[in-house]
C-alpha cells in the first residue's frame, strides 16, 4: 500500500500508538507525531492532534524563504509532507568534539538572527532538531512551537551544548563574533536567574513520569515517576519532587541511613527537594551491557546492599540495575522513595533486570556460594520474570500483610471483649455477694427482733393475768 493517509498515529499511555498498513518506514517519533520516509527526498509527519499540524504548517509557511527551513510540499488535516534529510543531527556531528567549530557557531548565530527577523517567538532549537548536510549546511526541523513558546535566547541549544561540555567554547566564540548578542544573553540570564529550589516539577499522575520545563538551562540528568534530577555543580545534584509527600518519604530514608555506604551523601533538603552527591560513573545496567559474564564482585556488592537494606529495616528489598551506580567509592544506589513503605521481601526488579541481561542464573549460583540461607529464601518459590508476575507477588504479600493485621486487630478486639466480659461477670458476682451479705445481715437482725417480740408478748400476757 502506498497511501500514507491510511497510517494512524494516536497517543498511548507512555508512547504513540502506530497502525501502519503501508510500506513506508518509521524514521522518527516525538511528542506531536511520527515521521515516515516517503522517498529519498521527502517524508511525511503525521500528527496526533490536528491543531499541532496547523501550528507547524503556519510556521513552515512563514519560513519558506529561509534556507535552513524544510521545503513544504503537501499538507492535510493531520499531516505535512516536507523535505527528508539523510544526514546526521548536530548532536551526532559534535559528539566527539572537544570544542565547537567556529564555522558551526557562525551558522547557528545566522539561523537565530533569521528566526528573530521572521518574528518567531521561539528563537531556539535543540541539537537533535538541526541536521548537518554537506559543506556543513544546517537545516532545522520541528517548528510546532515557533509562534507559541517565548525563547528570546536559545535555552535548549545552550542546554544541549552544556551537556556535551561545549557551552563554554560556544559562548566564548559568540562573545568574540557578536559581543552585543552575548551581552543580551548574559543580561537575560542575570534577570531570569533561576534558583534550583524553585525549578517547576509537576506530578504526571498515576503511572506517569513527572513533567518538567524543557527550557530550563540547568542540566537535567534524569526524570522518573517521583522527581527530576538536575546537576548543579561538579559534585552535587538536586532531586526536585512533583509531590511533597514523596520528598518527605525519600528524605526520611536518606537522612536516617547516611551511615550506609550505598546511600548518597545529602547536603541540603527542603519541602520539595534534596541536594545530594552527584554520582560519577555508569549505572549498573549500562556497565553490564559490556560484560560477557557476570563478575563475582558485582554479585558480592549487590548482596551487601540487599543485606544492609534488611538490617536497616527497609521494607522494600531491591536494587534495580538502573538505580545502582558504579563509582570509585563502590556501588551507590538512588531512588529510595518507597523503601520504608512498600513490602517486598525479594529483589524482584533486580531479578528481572539480570534475566534480561542473561545473568540471573549466574547471579543465583554466586549468591548460593556467598550466602546459602538467602539463596534458599529467594528460591523456595519460583522467581517472577515478568512485571505481571512480580506485581502479583507484591499484591499477595500486601494481602497477607492485611490479613495478619486484621487477625491481630480482631484478636485484640476479642481479647478486650473477653476481658471486659469477665470483669463484668466478676463485678456482678461481687455485687451479688455483697447483696447476700447484706441480706443475711438484715435477716439476723430480723430474727432477733422477732425473738424479742415473743418475749415482750409473754410478759404482757403475765401482766394481764
Amino acid at each position: 500500500m502506498t497511501d500514507f493517509t491510511s497510517i494512524k498515529v494516536t497517543k498511548g499511555i507512555k508512547t504513540l500508538n502506530i497502525d501502519n498498513p503501508t510500506n513506508y518506514s518509521l524514521i522518527g517519533m516525538g511528542a506531536q507525531g511520527a515521521v515516515f520516509k516517503l522517498s529519498e527526498e521527502r517524508c511525511v509527519k503525521i500528527y496526533t492532534n490536528p491543531l499541532q499540524a496547523q501550528m507547524e504548517l503556519e510556521a513552515l509557511k512563514a519560513g519558506q524563504h529561509l534556507s535552513f527551513f524544510p521545503r513544504l510540499y503537501k499538507h492535510g488535516e493531520n499531516y505535512i509532507v516536507m523535505d527528508y534529510y539523510n544526514a546526521p543531527t548536530l548532536k551526532e556531528y559534535l559528539r566527539n568534539c572537544t570544542y565547537i567549530p567556529d564555522s558551526i557557531t557562525r551558522k547557528l548565530l545566522d539561523i537565530l538572527s533569521e528566526m528573530k527577523k521572521a518574528n518567531f517567538t521561539m528563537v531556539d532549537a535543540p541539537l537533535r532538531h538541526i541536521f548537518v548536510l554537506e559543506n556543513e549546511e544546517l537545516k532545522v526541523i520541528d517548528h510546532v512551537n515557533a509562534f507559541k513558546r517565548i525563547h528570546p535566547v536559545p535555552l535548549k541549544l545552550l542546554r544541549d551544548l552544556n551537556r556535551m561540555l561545549l557551552k563554554e567554547s560556544f559562548l566564548s566564540q559568540v562573545k568574540r563574533l557578536e559581543p552585543e548578542t552575548f551581552e543580551m544573553w548574559q543580561k537575560y540570564f542575570n534577570e531570569n536567574k533561576l534558583d534550583y529550589r524553585n525549578i517547576p516539577v509537576y506530578s504526571g499522575g498515576d503511572g506517569e513520569g513527572v513533567k518538567v520545563d524543557s527550557a530550563i538551562s540547568q542540566t537535567l540528568i534524569g526524570a522518573g515517576h517521583q522527581g527530576a534530577v538536575y546537576r548543579i555543580s561538579e559534585d552535587k545534584c538536586v532531586k526536585i519532587y512533583g509531590k511533597s509527600k514523596h520528598c518527605e518519604m525519600e528524605k526520611d530514608i536518606l537522612l536516617s541511613n547516611q551511615n550506609l555506604t550505598f546511600i548518597p551523601k545529602v547536603y541540603e533538603s527542603g519541602d520539595n527537594y534534596v541536594v545530594m552527591e552527584y554520582l560519577v560513573g555508569p549505572d549498573l545496567n549500562t556497565f553490564l551491557k559490556k560484560q560477557s559474564t557476570l563478575p563475582p564482585v558485582v554479585t558480592k556488592l549487590l548482596l551487601e546492599i540487599l543485606t544492609s537494606q534488611k538490617q536497616a529495616g527497609f521494607k522494600q528489598i531491591d536494587a534495580p540495575l538502573r538505580h545502582v551506580f558504579v563509582t570509585n567509592r563502590g556501588f551507590k544506589m538512588v531512588d529510595h522513595v518507597y523503601s520504608f513503605s512498600r513490602i517486598q521481601e525479594r529483589p524482584l526488579e533486580l531479578f528481572q533486570n539480570l534475566h534480561e541481561r542473561g545473568f540471573l542464573d549466574a547471579f543465583l549460583e554466586q549468591v548460593k556460594v556467598l550466602d546459602p540461607d538467602i539463596h534458599a529464601q529467594w528460591t523456595k518459590t519460583p522467581i517472577p520474570l515478568t512485571d505481571e508476575e512480580a506485581q502479583l507477588e507484591i499484591r499477595n504479600i500486601e494481602y497477607q500483610g492485611r490479613r495478619v493485621h486484621n487477625r491481630k486487630k480482631e484478636h485484640a478486639h476479642k481479647k478486650g471483649h473477653d476481658h471486659r466480659g469477665r470483669k463484668k461477670e466478676h463485678d456482678h458476682q461481687d455485687h451479688k455477694k455483697g447483696h447476700d451479705r447484706q441480706d443475711r445481715k438484715k435477716g439476723k437482725g430480723h430474727y432477733k427482733d422477732r425473738s424479742n417480740k415473743r418475749e415482750h408478748d409473754r410478759k404482757k400476757g403475765s401482766d394481764k393475768k
